[in-house]
């Protein structure tokens, strides 16, 4: 029975270049000279510290920029509230990765109402869409591509 996985991942190691290549293009510009900016990168969390509110959303742009040449869609940034101190400022931005339950939950509606003959099951983070054709299976695809759900999906594993 043909069946594929619909899944939400990152490259982290190229999470990891965009970022050092982010960094790398703070601490040669001109109007960041000084100001100590720069991005760190822990588990899946990237915190950008700089001196004024004004940078960080610049330092975020820069961010985006190098990311998206990288290949990670940026729909999975989450930015949190910048902290503003007298001459820092820092904002966490969280690399969201996988499928939640509720969503996943959404999903699955979301295929059932297509009337299409496909079971789509909720495997951990990820969903597990099968049926017996291959046309109905490439028609979910495009139903979730088409659903705009807010988050970059992967279709992984099609198999006839």
């Amino acid at each position: 029975m043909p069946s594929f996985d619909v899944v939400s991942e990152i490259d982290h190691h190229e999470l990891k270049n965009g970022v050092d290549q982010a960094n790398r293009e703070v601490t040669t510009r001109f109007d960041f000279k000084g100001t100590g900016s720069n991005f760190e990168l822990v588990d899946a969390v990237i915190t950008m510290n700089t001196a004024s509110d004004f940078q960080l959303q610049q330092m975020y742009d820069i961010l985006c920029n190098k990311l998206v040449k990288r290949g990670i869609d940026i729909a999975c940034l989450e930015k949190a509230e910048p902290v503003i101190q007298a001459r820092t400022a820092a904002q966490a931005v969280k690399v969201n990765e996988g499928i939640d339950t509720p969503l996943a939950k959404n999903m699955v509606k979301l295929i059932k109402q297509s009337k299409t003959k496909v079971q789509a099951s909720i495997q951990g983070e990820q969903l597990r869409v099968s049926g017996k054709k291959r046309d109905d299976l490439q028609a979910v695809i495009a139903l979730l591509k088409d659903a705009n759900l807010g988050i970059p999906l992967q279709y992984k594993n099609f198999r006839d």
